[in-house]
C-alpha cells in the first residue's frame, strides 16, 4: 500500500483535485450566476470568457461587475480589487518555504492558480510530516480543478443561465459565502485572526453603504491592521526568556 511519501506524481496530482471537489461545489453557483449576470452588467461574451480565465478571482470579477454596473471609474475598479486580492500576497509568503526551490516554469502556473481553494487544501498537503518530493503537482491538481471548474460555470451561465428569470434573487451565490465562512473557521486559532475576523465583518457591515463597494477597501485595511496591531501587542506584552 502507498503511502503519503512515495506517491508518484499523477497520484498527488489527482489527490489535489479530489481534496478541493467539496470546495468546487461550493464555487459552482457562484461561477455560474457570474455567467449570467455578465453580460446585463456591460460586459461582451468574449469579454466575461476573458475575465473568468485571465483573472480567475471570483470575489473580484463579482466586485468588478457591480462596479462596471454603475459606471465607476477604471481606476477605482482596478484599486478595488488589487485590495482585495492582497490576501493572495499572505497565501503566497505561507507557500514560499515549500515551493522556493522550484523553477519559474513551476511558480508561474501556481501563482496564477493561487486561490483561497486551492490555498486551503493545498497547505494542509505542505504541511503534513512526509518527505513526498511531488507535492507540489497536489497543488497543481488542486488549481487545475477550480480553474475547469470556474471557466465551465461561466459559459454555462452565459449560456443557459441567460434564461434564468431574476438569478440574482435566487441567492445561489450565498454558497461562496458559506464555503468562505468554512474556510475561514479553522483558521480561528489564536487572537489575531479572531480579532482580524471580528473587526473586518463588523467594519463591512457599518461601511456597505460607501459609493463603489469602498465598504470593502476599508474592512479590509480595518482587518488587516487590527491582526497586525494585535500581534505586536502579543509580543510586546509577552515575557521573553
Amino acid at each position: 500500500m502507498k503511502t503519503a511519501s512515495n506517491l508518484t506524481r499523477w497520484q498527488e496530482f489527482w489527490a489535489g483535485a479530489r481534496q478541493t471537489i467539496p470546495l468546487i461545489v461550493g464555487a459552482i453557483p457562484f461561477g455560474i450566476i457570474f455567467g449570467t449576470l455578465a453580460q446585463t452588467s456591460g460586459l461582451s461574451f468574449a469579454g466575461a470568457i476573458g475575465m473568468s480565465a485571465i483573472v480567475f478571482a471570483g470575489s473580484s470579477q463579482f466586485i468588478a461587475l457591480g462596479l462596471l454596473g454603475v459606471g465607476t471609474p477604471l481606476g477605482i475598479i482596478v484599486l478595488t480589487t488589487w485590495v482585495v486580492n492582497l490576501r493572495h500576497l499572505l497565501y503566497a509568503v505561507s507557500l514560499v518555504p515549500y515551493v522556493k526551490h522550484l523553477s519559474q516554469v513551476w511558480k508561474l502556473p501556481l501563482g496564477f492558480g493561487l486561490t483561497d481553494e486551492n490555498f486551503m487544501v493545498t497547505i494542509q498537503r505542505y504541511r503534513q510530516d512526509d518527505p513526498s518530493p511531488y507535492k507540489h503537482w497536489f497543488q497543481l491538481g488542486s488549481a487545475l480543478a477550480m480553474y475547469v471548474n470556474w471557466q465551465l460555470c461561466t459559459l454555462l451561465g452565459l449560456t443557459l443561465g441567460q434564461s434564468i428569470p431574476n438569478a440574482r434573487a435566487w441567492g445561489l451565490d450565498f454558497a461562496m459565502v458559506a464555503t468562505f465562512i468554512g474556510m475561514t473557521i479553522p483558521y480561528l486559532t489564536n487572537r489575531p485572526m479572531v480579532a482580524t475576523v471580528i473587526v473586518s465583518g463588523i467594519t463591512a457591515l457599518l461601511a456597505q453603504g460607501l459609493p463603489h463597494q469602498l465598504g470593502l477597501i476599508v474592512a479590509a485595511i480595518a482587518g488587516i491592521l487590527t491582526g497586525v496591531l494585535t500581534e505586536n501587542h502579543l509580543q510586546e506584552t509577552t515575557p521573553h526568556d
